[in-house]
């Protein structure tokens, strides 16, 4: 070999060692930049993601499953069940879980909806659309409540179903013994155990209690670990709410209130009845009505009105225009400004021209010549405009005012509408004259007998209230009153001298004059009839032949004990629409059964 080709082969071999070395720092570096990337990203995940990929990884080994408190009692003012929780079921689904055993076992969702649709009766479109949810991001949800309150026979069969996932654990349910008694003040729950109307939504937070958790480590299958840590907070039961509400009254009430609506061919019916001296609600009712062990089911009665509509609380939620029932706050006002006495005239030929319009009498034929007294007992349209002309706009609106109309009364249900009255420097004549005796108005039921309480007392305004207490019984069996109604808000608006005078005058209404249907002979009941006519909503002025017919009384006329409003909302005009004709004998009735149930108990003597 020549040297030339030595030379040659050293340098190619030397070249050849550099591009290895070359290489070689290449792969070094590329290694080197690997095992930073990965050092970063182990790092990252380590240290920056740890609490997250730590949480779900909990998430995943740990279940954590509420434990419902039972929902306190509702009872009447003598201890009697109104509303209870009875022991019962709940389904949860643990999603993760249960899609691995729908492929386990090759089923699709709608599948398994159908299977536990005849076992839970539920609509398998509605577990369907359950068990197809996302979340908020449009991931599969993890966890889902199915249904609440099934019984154990049907626990029973879903857990023979045996599917993974599917998590059965104990639970209460809502039962109202009577069914559709005291419905609509009741209200109902919903199928997560939460007041849906009425007092159980009022006092949701104290009949609701504290619901308990219980955590613990399970493992692949869902089921818990059994030498694992766990977790415990016992739930702590809601209270017990005692009603104003006096089951023996209400059930007079509930039976008088369905004959009505029967009778006269009414919309609906209420009736509300008050202890004038303290505010007590001690009956509520609102017919046609509905069931609370099963709101949503249709019904025959509910032709007049929708399950929207059962659901409110008439005597708190609907306004009316009270028509006649109304005098009695401007025969107050008379009274005590003056404009009348027992010696007043005033003469009635079946109607009154104010400003050019012809408003009429009930008597088209007119009541003639007649005293105060008789203008009331006679229900006297024309004398009650002539006491609203000397009153004036100003004095018989703040009297209006005065006795709470306008404004909400502050009752401790949903809902409560404030009424409507017009402003003095809105009104004309017209309007003044149609105030007097109770149209352009409108209030509500526990608005009025708020007012005609402040009569019956002698003075003293009282908020109506529904809640007598609220009361809990620990472990010891030892019972606790947490809470007793104190929000009276007592205002002295009525002067007790006149307040017993316009009773008196009240009293001859029923004994001589258009509510003589409510008569019963040594009870002394003082009351008012009122029949309006409906407003329409829709075009002004008045509806043809729809009238609101109400009757409102107290007893006995020297010291009420009892008061009540009976209001029927569209009575048949062809049958009568008068309320001295269907709404007087209702009261009659009522004020027959109240007192012979009060005299029974001891409450009332007449002698």
């Amino acid at each position: 070999m020549t040297k030339k080709e030595v030379i040659s082969l050293v340098q190619k071999k030397n070249t050849n060692k550099t591009k290895f070395s070359k290489r070689l720092i290449v792969a070094l570096f590329m290694l080197t930049f690997i095992f930073l990337f990965m050092l970063g990203r182990l790092s990252y995940i380590m240290i920056v993601k740890s609490p997250k990929y730590k949480s779900e990884a909990l998430k995943q080994w740990t279940s954590n499953l509420k434990i419902p408190a039972k929902r306190g009692q509702i009872l009447d003012r003598n201890g009697l069940e109104l509303a209870v929780s009875m022991n019962s079921y709940r389904l949860d689904l643990d999603m993760t879980t249960l899609r691995q055993t729908l492929m386990d076992k090759k089923m699709t969702n709608e599948q398994l909806s159908e299977k536990l649709s005849s076992v839970i009766n539920m609509p398998a479109d509605e577990i369907s659309k359950i068990l197809n949810r996302t979340s908020s991001d449009g991931n599969p949800i993890r966890f889902a409540i199915l249904t609440r309150g099934i019984d154990k026979s049907q626990a029973d069969k879903v857990k023979a179903l045996d599917f993974r996932g599917i998590i059965i654990s104990s639970d209460s349910k809502r039962y109202y013994p009577n069914n559709a008694f005291l419905s609509s003040v009741l209200g109902f729950v919903n199928a997560e155990g939460k007041g849906v109307s009425g007092v159980e939504l009022t006092y949701d937070k104290e009949l609701s209690g504290t619901p308990g958790s219980t955590i613990f480590q399970t493992d692949n299958k869902s089921s818990q670990l059994p030498f694992a840590d766990s977790e415990y907070s016992a739930p702590v039961d809601g209270k017990d709410l005692i009603l104003t509400i006096d089951e023996n009254i209400q059930l007079v009430a509930e039976r008088a209130a369905t004959r009505a609506l029967n009778s006269s061919g009414a919309k609906s019916v209420s009736i509300t009845v008050m202890d004038p001296k303290t505010g007590d609600i001690l009956a509520m009712v609102s017919k046609p009505d509905f069931d609370p062990n099963n709101p949503y089911k249709k019904d025959s009665k509910r032709t007049t009105k929708s399950i929207e509509d059962l659901l409110r609380v008439d005597a708190v939620q609907n306004s009316f225009e009270p028509g006649s029932i109304f005098k009695v706050i401007t025969a107050y006002a008379a009274i005590k400004e003056g404009v009348a006495n027992e010696n007043s005239t005033f003469v009635c030929n079946g109607s009154l021209n104010v400003d050019g319009h012809t408003i009429y009498c009930w008597e088209r034929n007119g009541h003639g010549t007649e005293s105060f007294a008789d203008i009331i007992k006679n229900s006297c349209n024309v004398g009650f405009m002539q006491l609203g002309k000397s009153l004036g706009k100003e004095k018989l609106t703040s009297y209006t005012k005065q006795f709470g109309f306008g404004q909400k009364t502050g009752i401790d249900l949903p809902g409560e509408s404030s009424g409507i009255i017009k402003n003095a420097d809105k009104m004309n004549n017209v309007d003044l004259a149609s105030l007097a005796f109770g149209q352009g108005l409108s209030v509500t039921a526990v608005q009025y007998l708020s007012a005609f309480n402040a009569i019956a007392n002698g003075g003293t305004w009282i908020r109506p209230h529904i809640m007598k207490e609220i009361r809990h019984t620990d472990e010891n069996n030892k019972t606790t009153i947490d809470k007793q109604f104190s929000e009276f808000d007592k205002k002295q608006i009525v002067d007790s001298v006149t307040a017993a005078t316009l009773r008196g005058y009240l009293e001859q209404v029923v004994s001589k004059g258009v509510g003589n249907n409510a008569f019963i002979e040594g009870y002394h009941i003082a009351g008012k009839t009122g029949t309006a006519e409906k407003a329409n909503l829709k075009g002004g002025g008045y509806e043809t032949d729809k009238y609101f017919s109400s009757f409102a009384g107290m007893a006995p006329a020297n010291d009420p004990k009892v008061t009540l409003l009976v209001s029927i909302d569209e009575p048949d005009p062809t049958i009568n629409y008068y309320a001295g004709q269907v709404s007087a004998p209702v009261a009659k009735e009522l004020f027959n059964d109240i007192f012979s149930y009060m005299i029974m108990k001891g409450q009332l003597s007449l002698n």
